[in-house]
């Protein structure tokens, strides 16, 4: 798979122009680009620059609605549901966890729901919201059904993923996670990347184990059957049935509590319908804030300092990484696959932004497949 690096600086930039051009304001496209960004700076490609493009068809398609402002529908003290009015799924979660933050310093803890809204991005964004304000914060999003059930061979959820941040030292605990075994974004590096899919991952349209990326993407698309196993694969006896047992603990917190579409009545006839979940807790709750962080920074580590594996030099605890991957693209700049570049040159083209300000003279072969 190719790739070129770039500085975060430099796509930041692109980014926001781009956006701004399609017509959000300053401070919404930064919002978007950050979210996008946070993707990228942790080594999640799929979640990143890649993304560009499926916003770009998004909005050309009117699946996304550029003036669409957030309402919330239901509020308590502790609870609120969004009606997202089809808006940039990036821009209904950072209202909706804004909110949850706010109830829950006030009440202790708040759950916020939202509906009729897109693709968010990396749904650990939300989760570190909380958390950089002392927080507990968890974030949730159902999407297009890619997930197929355990004994299924029809894609029923999405790829509803499960995100926790928590405060800690020397850096906070960060877990997102789809509840499938990848997401739909990694079948589409793949494809791009001309691989085979790995064992294990997916199914085609008769619910038989699949390596062929383009063909199970295409039964996605057209709901023609299969798509993405759990988490556990497809058997019960690999534990099929906890990931399928997740993604339904997702689906509650997205659309059934907002009354929003189930992910396999989202994306059709021209609506997404995407639906997030948000909680916030202040651990104040519980007693001092400052004792538990302690008291959970000081399990972090003896995690870190179990008996290692033989042959391995290093144990993780959820986040580590991601603080690595942040100081490494700092220095070293993003990487971008080149047929994303190629998707970003066209979304430039499509909106007027000038490609060549950011990326010097990239040019394109005729049939705008390669780089040259």
């Amino acid at each position: 798979m190719a790739h070129l690096k770039f500085s975060i600086e430099t796509l930041n930039d692109f980014c926001n122009e781009a956006f701004e051009k399609f017509g959000f304001t300053k401070e919404e496209s930064q919002i978007i680009t950050d979210v996008l960004l946070m993707s990228d700076k942790f080594g999640i490609e799929s979640h990143g620059m890649q993304r560009l493009s499926r916003y770009h068809k998004g909005i050309e398609k009117g699946l996304i609605k550029l003036d669409a402002v957030p309402e919330v529908v239901f509020e308590t003290p502790v609870s609120a549901v969004i009606e997202g009015h089809d808006g940039m799924g990036q821009l209904v979660g950072h209202k909706a966890m804004e909110i949850a933050i706010e109830k829950a310093k006030k009440s202790g803890m708040a759950i916020v729901t939202a509906r009729n809204s897109n693709h968010y991005g990396i749904a650990g964004y939300y989760a570190r919201m909380a958390c950089d304000q002392g927080l507990i914060g968890l974030s949730f999003t159902n999407s297009e059904a890619i997930m197929v059930p355990t004994f299924a061979r029809k894609a029923m959820l999405g790829s509803n993923p499960i995100a926790i941040a928590m405060p800690a030292e020397p850096y906070p605990f960060f877990c997102d996670s789809s509840t499938t075994v990848v997401t739909r974004g990694k079948l589409e590096m793949y494809r791009k990347a001309e691989k085979e899919l790995p064992d294990g991952w997916a199914l085609d349209k008769n619910g038989n184990p699949s390596n062929d990326a383009e063909d199970v993407l295409k039964n996605i698309l057209s709901k023609a059957g299969g798509g993405i196993m759990p988490l556990g694969g497809s058997k019960e006896l690999t534990g099929s049935h906890k990931g399928y047992g997740y993604g339904m603990i997702c689906e509650i917190f997205c659309s059934v509590l907002s009354m929003g579409m189930t992910s396999n009545h989202t994306h059709i006839d021209g609506k997404g319908g995407t639906c997030h979940g948000f909680i916030a807790i202040d651990p104040a709750v519980f007693g001092n804030p400052e004792e538990i962080k302690e008291h959970f920074s000081t399990f972090l580590q003896e995690l870190r300092d179990a008996p290692k594996a033989e042959g391995q030099e290093r144990i993780y605890t959820h986040g580590e990484k991601e603080i690595l991957a942040i100081e490494r693209t700092k220095i070293e700049g993003i990487a971008v696959d080149v047929k994303t570049i190629i998707e970003m040159k066209q979304m430039s083209e499509y909106v007027g932004v000038d490609f060549t300000k950011y990326f010097g003279d990239l040019k394109l072969d005729e049939n705008y497949q390669t780089l040259y």
